[in-house]
């Protein structure tokens, strides 16, 4: 089903989009209408990438047990105002979707995790996008060739965004709205940085 996304009309809606990727074996993004198969998923991870997430899932998950918050996989999809659907690495949702939705009811963060293939669009693109999303308050990048993570965070809608860059292993993560503490210790556990990378 690789090409797909060749036979369809030009221009998709969001239920269309939602009605098509059930039928797939593939996860899509929807950009500007049109389905997207992301480079993560058409050539996989790095060990790096693989590590960083399941290491955010899990720290997350533990602290979030009893809460109506829960993290999730790329395999739940995040809207975007102005209609486009994307798959953050990780994101964590404190509404209550339905067991058939997929997308997140009320995101509250979203982690991406950066590799060369993905960091322009991540960064750029993909992180605008985000800015826009109500309700969403933490926005976290991770870098994966060196311990470096960015925090977009916000307080409420109203709120401008700020950015806080950390470095040293022992820093928490801000995280406004979640009740829930994550340091680039718990980010990079078993992680393995190139020589010269620190």
């Amino acid at each position: 089903m690789a090409d797909a996304a060749k036979t369809l009309p030009p221009r998709m809606s969001v239920e269309e989009f939602l009605d098509w990727q059930r039928k797939q074996d593939k996860l899509y993004e929807l950009v500007d209408g049109r389905p997207y198969l992301p480079y993560k998923m058409m050539a996989g991870a790095s060990h790096n990438h693989d590590r960083v997430t399941v290491n955010a899932l899990g720290h997350l998950f533990g602290q979030f047990r009893g809460s109506p918050c829960r993290p999730c996989t790329s395999d739940i999809a995040i809207r975007i105002p102005k209609g486009n659907i994307r798959r953050p690495d990780l994101l964590v949702d404190c509404g209550a979707p339905g067991p058939r939705d997929m997308t997140a009811a009320e995101p509250r963060l979203v982690l991406e995790v950066l590799s060369p293939s993905t960091m322009r669009i991540d960064q750029f693109q993909k992180l605008e996008e985000y800015k826009t999303v109500p309700g969403l308050r933490a926005i976290v990048l991770v870098d994966t060739a060196r311990p470096q993570v960015m925090v977009y965070a916000r307080e409420s809608d109203e709120s401008a965004w700020a950015v806080t860059m950390h470095t040293e292993l022992e820093e928490t993560l801000a995280l406004p709205g979640l009740d829930v503490a994550l340091t680039l210790a718990d980010l990079y556990e078993g992680v393995v940085f190139e020589e010269g990378a620190a």
